[in-house]
């Protein structure tokens, strides 16, 4: 590959590369304190392997949180987390950096800007908004109500935008997208006379920082903080985790302690905090494209909290340390110190965030005395949905007339597996060939092997169904195998790029066919492309190929048995042989929640000891 190719398209990435590819020092500091600097070296490291061209290159920027911390204890000051946001931004430009594991936040992102849940609510004179955000709205629809009472009795004035602050598409590299939308809602509260936003969330104050375009932005905790709210007294002691997104905000890290420190509580301070805080695990979309890192960065936070109540001010770190540590938001403080501190008070979880933004929505909509209600209907042509595909209704349609025709022609009774056994009879020995050949050939063409295994129980029963059927399934696992070891390892290695694929590749030069093992028991990855993916690691042929025969073979057995009596089922007959495959199917089906309690077993032991 030719220098040209690897070089950047973005003049900023190129300048970054450079300047940290001879700035970086490697002092280590920040490889330390950092789950992803720890798996892929000093920033020099990363930024001088850097090539544009290289999917892996372009990849893994995403598994990087962008918390900055790591420009925070830099010695050398370098814009370290500028550099692996800028290549997420040229990995977007070059059409590499949509991934079906950022789908859900991206869609989360959709709707928080439709006319269904956007709501701009602003009196006559409305100088000042309050902007809630997505997670806060949700998650404590009542806090908010709460707090805009209150801000609305020192400004009468005061309006109320629900809408999105285009953070995920920001964070996700989508950088002409979320400026276009950012900007058609900052030009229009522009428009309106609004000067100053005050935030609920770190993340829309960051971007209203950014890219407010001389609004003035302050956080709801500010203002509360310079007020004299009586706050409901509360004894004990907490400690704050500071979002990172924020942590150079020190006035909003000032008002959060001196709102605590008002209700009566001791706070005392984790190792990290303020300006060096740690990353909650939930940044940059790191929980859906890399959660071993994110449940790691988790896990820190736990540790140096030592079992103290978490008090945080951003919904999202809520969401991401509480299932490991006490946590608690700061609203839920202020509003029911006793239940919160008690572990009692809790925001609402998915989906029915979304019914609270809906009902919060309404509720406001409702309300007299407005002089301009906006619901927002721009979306950037960046964003506009692709035309949905008629294939999935043909094809239903399709199935839908062949159905109709069987029973209107009288085939339906060929649905009866004597008459289909003996109509497979009649082919001879090249029944079963012709059958292993399919399922041979359909791990290669990427076709889905279920439908063909319950074929092949119907057809041939328990016994030779298990025989014919994990044939062909080893054959067609094995080629693919070679495909991708032999015959199209780049095209292959193009396809199979991210975190989980990397962690796959170095777990197997670690353990071997123990790896092909697990994967087969216990399926963590789609099984046509995990054939392909184990050809470009270094397991021996005939390992993988007794590894894939055996430990498919627990499953196979469950599922020829099960829709070997599947049309007698159908009818209506429950037989001995259907329980069976019922109870083997739901063996088989609980190995994964049996190895994760296992796994959750072990680490508790390992914090016991």
């Amino acid at each position: 590959m030719s220098d040209t190719a690897n070089t950047p398209n973005r003049p900023t990435l190129r300048e970054l590369l450079d300047t940290v590819g001879t700035g970086c020092s490697e002092c280590g500091r920040c490889v330390t304190e950092c789950t992803f600097l720890r798996r892929y070296g000093t920033p020099k490291t990363i930024a001088n392997s850097f090539a544009a061209s290289d999917k892996t290159s372009l990849s893994r920027p995403f598994e990087c949180s962008l918390c900055g911390h790591c420009a925070a204890v830099c010695p050398e000051g370098l814009d370290l987390e500028n550099l692996f946001l800028e290549m997420r931004r040229e990995a977007v430009e070059r059409g590499f950096g949509h991934f079906p594991e950022h789908a859900p936040l991206v869609n989360y992102e959709r709707l928080g800007t439709s006319r269904r849940f956007t709501l701009y609510r602003l009196p006559q004179g409305c100088t000042t908004v309050f902007f809630p955000g997505c997670a806060l709205s949700g998650t404590r629809p009542d806090g908010v109500s709460t707090v805009f009472s209150l801000l609305q009795k020192a400004d009468p004035a005061m309006g109320i935008v629900f809408d999105c602050c285009m953070k995920p598409s920001h964070s996700l590299g989508r950088e002409r997208y979320a400026n276009a939308m950012f900007e058609e809602m900052r030009d229009y509260l522009v428009e309106q006379g609004v000067k100053e936003v005050l935030v609920g969330c770190p993340n829309c104050q960051v971007m209203f920082d950014s890219f407010g375009g001389g609004l003035v932005v302050r956080t709801i905790y500010e203002v509360l903080a310079d007020s004299a709210l009586p706050l409901e007294k509360a004894t004990g002691s907490v400690t704050v985790h500071d979002p990172c997104v924020i942590r150079n905000a020190e006035p909003v890290q000032r008002a959060v302690r001196t709102l605590l420190q008002r209700q009566g509580l001791t706070v005392e301070e984790m190792p990290h905090s303020g300006k060096t805080t740690l990353c909650c695990g939930l940044g940059g979309g790191v929980k859906m494209f890399a959660p071993d890192l994110a449940e790691e960065a988790a896990a820190g936070r736990k540790d140096e909290a030592q079992g103290r109540r978490i008090i945080t001010y951003c919904a999202g770190c809520v969401q991401a340390l509480a299932p490991h540590t006490p946590t608690s938001h700061l609203l839920d403080l202020f509003f029911a110190p006793e239940q919160t501190l008690a572990g009692k008070k809790k925001g609402t979880a998915a989906p029915f965030t979304y019914l609270n933004r809906l009902r919060l929505k309404k509720r406001f909509k409702k309300m007299e005395g407005c002089a301009v209600i906006r619901e927002r209907t721009f979306i950037a042509e960046e964003g506009q949905r692709k035309k949905r595909s008629w294939k999935p209704l043909v094809f239903l349609v399709l199935l839908a007339a062949a159905v109709a025709g069987i029973h209107l022609s009288g085939a339906a009774g060929y649905l009866q597996q004597d008459r289909l056994r003996a109509l497979i009879a009649g082919y001879g020995v090249l029944a079963p060939a012709i059958y292993i050949l399919i399922y041979t050939l359909a791990p290669v063409l990427l076709l889905p092997g279920l439908p063909i295994t319950i074929v092949g129980g119907i057809l041939f029963g328990p016994f030779w169904g298990v025989v014919y059927t994990i044939t062909g399934a080893t054959l067609g696992a094995s080629l693919a195998f070679l495909v991708a070891r032999y015959l199209a390892r780049d095209w292959v290695t193009s396809k199979l790029t991210g975190p989980k694929w990397a962690k796959l590749d170095r777990e197997v030069e670690q353990h071997g066919w123990k790896v092909v093992a697990f994967t087969r028991l216990i399926p963590a990855f789609p099984f046509n492309l995990l054939n392909y993916a184990f050809g470009l690691t270094k397991v021996p042929f005939s390992h993988y190929v007794l590894a894939t025969f055996f430990c498919m073979l627990p499953a196979c057995i469950a599922f020829i048995v099960f829709s070997s009596s599947l049309l007698e089922l159908i009818r209506g007959n429950l037989s001995p042989t259907s329980l069976l495959g019922i109870a083997l199917i739901v063996v088989v089906s609980l190995l994964p929640v049996f190895y994760r309690r296992y796994k959750i077993g072990q680490s508790a032991k390992v914090v016991a000891e």
